[in-house]
């Protein structure tokens, strides 16, 4: 199947958009892609191996959070998973004033 990594995590799948691994759910789908690239684990993953709460993770167009089995969820070769880490940010200034909202 094929794994849809973020332009943020390409450096540890060597500029790779998509991996190709060999799963039967979606849990072994992520764990042949940090067997694939190691360096992934850490960002993907707990301490205590459990996906961690900022990383989504999408089986075709479902937020795997969503389907009964989770990451349990059988997969087969033609399924995509598509990785999105949850971007938080914002901006110091307001779109109603000029400054900076900080000094």
């Amino acid at each position: 199947m094929k794994v849809n990594i973020p332009t943020p995590l390409r450096a540890y799948t060597k500029g790779k958009e998509t991996v190709e691994v060999s799963a039967s759910s979606v849990q072994g789908a992520l764990d042949a892609l940090v067997l694939t690239a190691p360096e992934l684990k850490k960002h993907l993953f707990t301490e205590d191996d459990k996906l961690r709460s900022f990383v989504n993770v999408y089986l075709n167009d479902e937020d795997i959070r969503y389907l009964p089995q989770r990451e349990d969820t059988a997969t087969t070769e033609v399924d995509e998973l598509t990785i999105i880490p949850s971007i938080a940010g914002g901006s110091a200034y307001s779109s109603k004033s000029p400054v900076p909202l900080s000094c």
